[in-house]
């Protein structure tokens, strides 16, 4: 059984700064992608910030230049250190893990959820 699980969320005001964590434990394997995506209420899951086993790193638009992830493979970790946090960052954020097997010439992907951690930015 997999568990990946979220941290860091919380209420803070405009301006201001969190640190989402996530860890991956359990018989997991090789984690290709980590990944953290946001749901506002009302609105379809969308994608925030992307980085491969390498460190291959992609942005939304609308974070890019205030959010950064990383990822530490040891701890089967990924981070979210978001700045200069806006309303519009409320939701609730995340977490996704891509474990990959390898399957003769084949990489076969199979995606883990955490339960979300939520962000309010509010005065």
């Amino acid at each position: 059984q997999v568990q990946v699980v979220e941290s860091g969320g919380g209420l803070v005001q405009p301006g201001g700064s969190l640190r989402l964590s996530c860890t991956a434990s359990g018989s997991i394997g090789s984690i290709g992608a980590m990944a953290w995506y946001r749901q506002a209420p009302g609105s379809q899951r969308e994608m925030v910030a992307t980085i491969t086993y390498r460190g291959t790193i992609n942005y939304d638009y609308y974070v890019n230049g205030r959010f950064t992830i990383s990822r530490d493979n040891a701890k089967k970790s990924v981070y979210l250190q978001m700045n200069s946090l806006k309303p519009e960052d409320t939701a609730v954020y995340y977490c996704k893990m891509t474990e990959e097997n390898r399957k003769g010439w084949d990489i076969i992907p199979t995606d883990y959820w955490g339960q979300g951690t939520q962000v309010t930015v509010s005065s």
